[in-house]
């Protein structure tokens, strides 16, 4: 995903991070509207950068001040009512042939919610503005798949958005 990464709100109180890089689109916007193009992939997502590049240029959308993003996901979403994880899988009507970058950096987990069961919803950490009461880096992210799994199962994230939450590895990367 191509982001314009948006700096810390004001609206935090005791938060100490820079920027949001999470993987919803509420504060850190989506370089465009993608969906109604229907280039992603089952994960509701891309494919590859080149995917993302050659949309922005048939429709003339600048993607120069957006940071370039890689995520991987937990296939496993927690149910909160139930709470329990469950298996969910790509669209199948979408092809999925994700394509890593070459070269990624890891900068850290974000928990996101599916309530639709299609495209990333909200990332409680910021949208909910839970990064106030939950240690962030300094992207607004969590620091480890195993924290942001023990968040979710003890209850962290309950009552800010509505689930499943999915949790997603956060990378960037650079294009050669």
């Amino acid at each position: 995903m191509a982001k314009r990464v948006a700096r810390r709100p004001e609206g935090f109180k005791t938060a100490s991070f820079d920027d949001i890089y999470s993987v919803s689109g509420c504060m850190s916007k989506d370089f465009t509207d993608y969906i109604p193009f229907w280039k992603h992939n089952g994960y509701w997502l891309f494919n590859s950068f080149e995917t993302i590049q050659s949309l922005a240029i048939e429709h003339s959308i600048d993607i120069t001040p957006c940071q370039l993003f890689f995520y991987e996901v937990f296939e496993m979403e927690f149910e909160e009512e139930k709470k329990q994880w469950q298996p969910f899988e790509p669209e199948k009507d979408f092809e999925t042939a994700v394509q890593p970058p070459d070269k990624k950096q890891l900068e850290g987990c974000d928990v996101v919610t599916f309530s639709l069961h299609t495209s990333p919803e909200c990332s409680p950490l910021s949208c909910n503005y839970l990064a106030d009461t939950i240690p962030t880096n300094r992207h607004c992210l969590l620091g480890s798949f195993d924290e942001a799994k023990g968040r979710i199962e003890t209850g962290a994230f309950n009552n800010s958005e509505p689930g499943p939450f999915r949790i997603f590895a956060v990378y960037t990367f650079a294009v050669q």
